[in-house]
């Protein structure tokens, strides 16, 4: 009789056992399982629960286990369906009977609850990390380049200049928000449930606390029902993940515009290109593009956690099994996607001509021609009429606005004074000098916060 069958009068059909086994992803799950049953066992003995000689052959048992995994020498069998029963199963092959007295005060609903959290506790600090090697990626070219205008846009139609180091520090802003869901997605992460049993608490007079120590989580929980059940910061973790990959997707579909010869403002590093397989003379920002398509991904895996949970009555439900191949994916597809944006970043070459050329385009300067109205004393919806006015007429006449006179100024106000021929692109990126601006003065001390920013991350 297999495992857990003495119940029933017959085997489970070989298909259904099939389908309802899990071992093939959660085998991923074997160090933190092993780590969370040596802290289980060891405070069974301390509580006087199983003796110390019991403990002990159990522990050195799991470590042996755990050298065969890593050795590639471990026999996982299917019919065991998940690690947790693999694991038993073969520790009582090593040291017989002592090996069933590991499960006291223990249910494999409270042991996959922990091994979940052991693994996002592990996972979110690497996110982290390798977030904050973007943001460094980021800084570094955006310093390297810290004169460079380019255009700004609304709707994808040239707006008004900005600095090219202010676009990328937007992407900064965006990953520190990331970095922010992540740390309290570890905070939410960071409660034991083990010595929840099944559901009810266990009888026996356990120490969670003392386990909780041992395997760094912050506090115990409050409710059994929950703790078994409660996959939030599964979900915590995914959507963190699913808004970070967003985030990744809008550079990345700003790099592969970037990097047209219509837009012409970058070059990747062949390092990450591609070429065509008919036209030789491509460069394709492919990864950039994998990435946005993979993002996808992500949200799959967050609707599929969402939609897991959403229906299920307390406490476990073997529905659960299905949360582990989406966090999986989740952390497989981001972690790989962050180290490349950093690499590609941090090796792209701005090409700093055609940025100029760009950003020198006359007609970003409206709004500061308006501006420039409005300190004369217009109100600033009668300034916009007549720069509209002003554009249309240079539009229709097919010249720009740096080709008029002031007597072709004045003709659409009085207001337009001698100056109005200085105003210029180094004016307008000075004159947003607000914080959260685009002036040079205001990105360089935003370049010196946020490397402060990080350097405090790397003494941390």
């Amino acid at each position: 009789m297999k495992p857990l069958r003495a119940r029933f009068g017959a085997d489970v059909d070989r298909l259904a056992e099939s389908y309802g086994a899990s071992i093939s992803f959660d085998r991923r799950l074997y160090r933190q399982d092993i780590v969370g049953s040596i802290a289980h066992c060891r405070m069974l003995a301390r509580q006087g629960i199983i003796g110390t000689d019991d403990a002990q052959q159990i522990v050195d048992g799991l470590k042996a286990i755990e050298g065969e995994i890593e050795r590639g020498e471990f026999p996982f069998r299917e019919e065991l369906e998940d690690i947790h029963m693999n694991i038993e199963a073969r520790l009582k092959e090593m040291i017989g009977e002592v090996a069933g007295r590991l499960h006291t005060a223990r249910s494999r609903n409270d042991q996959v609850a922990v091994d979940l959290r052991l693994f996002v506790k592990e996972c979110i600090p690497e996110t982290v990390v390798r977030i904050r090697q973007l943001q460094k990626a980021l800084v570094d070219v955006a310093a390297r380049n810290e004169q460079v205008a380019i255009p700004g846009y609304t709707h994808l139609q040239r707006a008004q200049p900005i600095l090219f180091a202010h676009h990328l520090l937007a992407y900064f802003e965006m990953l520190e928000r990331d970095v922010s869901r992540f740390e309290d997605a570890l905070r939410r992460a960071d409660v034991l449930p083990l010595g929840s049993g099944a559901l009810a608490g266990v009888t026996y007079p356990i120490d969670r606390e003392s386990v909780a120590q041992e395997l760094g989580f912050a506090s115990v929980s409050r409710n059994s029902l929950d703790s078994v059940s409660d996959r939030d910061f599964v979900v915590d973790y995914v959507a963190a993940a699913a808004l970070t990959m967003m985030h990744l997707s809008r550079l990345g579909e700003e790099i592969v515009l970037w990097s047209t010869t219509e837009f012409g403002f970058i070059e990747l590093s062949d390092s990450y290109s591609t070429s065509s397989s008919m036209m030789p003379q491509k460069k394709n920002p492919d990864f950039a593009e994998l990435i946005r398509g993979k993002t996808g991904r992500v949200y799959g895996d967050l609707t599929a956690l969402l939609t897991l949970l959403k229906g299920q009555p307390l406490a476990y439900n073997k529905d659960l099994q299905e949360d582990k191949e989406a966090l999986f994916d989740a952390v497989d597809t981001l972690l790989p996607a962050l180290a490349i944006f950093a690499g590609m970043i941090g090796t792209m070459r701005v090409k700093t001509e055609r940025a100029a050329q760009a950003a020198a385009d006359p007609l970003m300067l409206a709004t500061d021609i308006a501006d420039y109205l409005v300190r004369k004393g217009l109100p600033f919806r009668g300034a916009y009429s007549v720069v509209g006015a002003l554009v249309h007429h240079c539009a229709e006449k097919g010249i720009s606005l740096t080709a008029l006179t002031l007597a072709d100024y004045q003709s659409f106000s009085p207001a337009f004074g001698e100056d109005i021929l200085s105003v210029s692109l180094e004016q307008a990126l000075s004159a947003r000098n607000a914080t959260g601006g685009t002036a040079p003065s205001r990105v360089h001390a935003e370049l010196e916060r946020v490397r402060g920013v990080l350097g405090e991350n790397e003494r941390t």
